[in-house]
């Protein structure tokens, strides 16, 4: 479990202990693992923390670490989100795939509703070029690189499923609108997001709750036939988006 200490991972978490499921948490600090996902080196020793710990077979991945809009640098964004989560599913696919079990990789409904706006830097992202991406993310806004690192994300999770599931395993994405996390107060809180966040379509009225998240989470974690799948748990917001488009 990346992303461990907070929102949506927090939740996961617990949803998954509640289960009765041992969870190695990774984050930046108060998990089992400690790692900086940000970086190669501390992609690395996760992944190398992580089967570790697991010997070798790891019934579930879930990919939770993130950063959202505001944070800056912005560079930063595009590292975790992308290639720190798709580092930790490549490295830990073989002990996934030796229990058969499934990852879930957290993505965002915006990569879904603005499919225009992330332009050439998402195939430098999916061609594994990550300085080059770097580079041009550091030229970007902090929205633009968190559309392009979650739609990289996505369009990742979909290349990669029919490989993962003909060595059975499964991986999916979960396409989140707004939820009450600390990444969603802190892009609240900018003057320049906070607004553009808060004029995305909410039919359900308010964010949802992690354990709303965690919830949908664990069903692609244990169902049986789901592979490459996006699921929207956005209380409505890609439907009112995007009524004729799936």
């Amino acid at each position: 479990m990346t992303g461990a200490a907070s929102g949506i991972g927090a939740a996961a978490r617990q949803w998954l202990e509640d289960r009765g499921d041992e969870v190695i948490g990774v984050d930046l600090a108060g998990q089992e693992v400690e790692a900086d996902l940000s970086t190669e080196a501390g992609r690395r020793d996760a992944v190398a923390a992580v089967r570790r710990r697991c010997q070798g077979r790891l019934d579930g991945l879930v990919a939770a670490a993130g950063l959202g809009a505001s944070h800056v640098p912005v560079e930063r964004i595009v590292a975790v989100n992308y290639f720190g989560c798709i580092a930790c599913l490549d490295g830990l696919r073989e002990a996934i795939a030796a229990t058969g079990g499934a990852a879930v990789a957290v993505a965002s409904n915006t990569a879904l509703a603005l499919a225009d706006f992330g332009g050439p830097l998402e195939d430098v992202c999916l061609a594994g070029r990550e300085s080059e991406a770097l580079a041009g993310a550091a030229e970007q806004g902090g929205p633009r690189c968190y559309v392009v690192s979650k739609r990289a994300l996505i369009r990742f999770v979909r290349r990669e499923a029919p490989g993962w599931m003909r060595a059975g395993a499964r991986l999916n994405v979960i396409a989140p609108g707004p939820v009450r996390t600390p990444l969603l107060t802190r892009d609240l809180a900018h003057p320049e997001i906070g607004p553009r966040l808060e004029e995305f379509p909410l039919p359900a009225g308010a964010p949802a709750e992690p354990q709303a998240i965690a919830d949908a989470i664990g069903f692609l974690l244990h169902h049986p036939y789901c592979s490459g799948s996006v699921l929207c748990v956005d209380g409505g917001g890609d439907a009112q988006m995007r009524p004729d488009t799936f």
